[in-house]
């Protein structure tokens, strides 16, 4: 027996109204973007704006930002700036509250929390002083953890979700970014688990997995990098000195130049994390990788290390 196509054209019509739309409605719906310090998340945020979010971008140091005052002079009246350093208990707590006194009218919480947020440290782990490596993890990993499960309530009223940016330095094995890709590889250890979590709450979880050459441009400042390098030199103690040698140190710190200046196009990574805010049934992973470091980590994952260190020296 055979359907007409007037049937199946109906048949099928009917299916496509009763399914939810392929992206969400931005209007009155509130996202907060951390770290944007970064031309990354800036970027992110003045994106949002223009599809109609109301943002609440928060930077480290607010007072006297140019950069925050540019993103305001740029953007509508939805944009809010927040003061909010994720090692401090205190600025979350009152990021939270400023949060709920300005969220559109008729929200229940907050739609989206994007943590864009993080401090890059760079050397073999020999040369990192502790608190040095302390901070890293203060920031990255814990104050990711802590901002989240402070905002959870606000993002379950709304059945929002949670996005962490991360990079694929989190399953390359990267000597001199070791520190930064503990770091990744933790937050999306934790993000893993938590979208099982929050599954039943309706709460979604994504992660972008972005480019290393983005997160060099987004992260990096060449003169923090060389000021930076320059303190742990200083640091190492003569042993240490005389056993890497000035001429190796200053090599290894060299390499990783290219991720520290440069023009790199972040729109794609402004582009997966858009979606992972705005699509109906977001995916976990998303990966705007350029084609060499999509095939050096499925080598990474997946060949025997002596083989992948043959084939990718690091």
């Amino acid at each position: 027996m055979y359907l007409s196509a007037s049937f199946v054209c109906v048949s099928i019509f009917i299916l496509i109204l009763g399914l939810p739309p392929l992206q969400i409605s931005p209007l009155g719906k509130a996202v907060l973007i951390t770290g944007c310090e970064s031309p990354l998340a800036r970027a992110l945020a003045k994106r949002l704006d223009d599809l109609g979010f109301t943002v609440f971008a928060a930077f480290k140091k607010l007072q006297d930002s140019d950069d925050a005052a540019t993103l305001k002079e740029t953007s509508s009246g939805r944009v809010k700036l927040l003061q909010l350093n994720v090692t401090s208990e205190v600025e979350m707590l009152e990021a939270s509250l400023a949060i709920v006194e300005q969220l559109p009218d008729g929200e229940p919480g907050l739609w989206a929390l994007v943590h864009c947020d993080l401090w890059s440290v760079l050397g073999e782990l020999e040369w990192v002083p502790f608190p040095v490596l302390r901070k890293s993890f203060d920031i990255n990993v814990l104050g990711a953890s802590r901002l989240t499960q402070i905002m959870l309530p606000l993002i379950r009223s709304s059945k929002g979700r949670v996005v962490f940016l991360s990079s694929a330095l989190a399953h390359l094995p990267s000597p001199v970014r070791g520190v930064l890709s503990a770091t990744q590889a933790a937050l999306e250890g934790l993000a893993v688990c938590l979208r099982r979590e929050l599954k039943p709450r309706r709460v979604g979880v994504s992660i972008v997995c972005a480019s290393e050459a983005t997160a060099g441009d987004t992260w990096l400042n060449d003169r923090d990098m060389r000021a930076q390098a320059k303190a742990m030199w200083t640091l190492l103690s003569e042993e240490q000195k005389e056993a890497y040698g000035e001429d190796y140190f200053e090599q290894a710190i060299r390499s990783v130049e290219p991720f520290s200046h440069g023009d790199a196009d972040f729109q794609a990574t402004v582009r997966a994390l858009t979606d992972a805010i705005m699509r109906t049934f977001p995916v976990f992973r998303y990966t705007p990788l350029n084609r060499q470091e999509k095939l050096q980590t499925i080598a990474a994952e997946h060949l025997p290390s002596s083989l992948y260190e043959i084939l990718f020296k690091a």
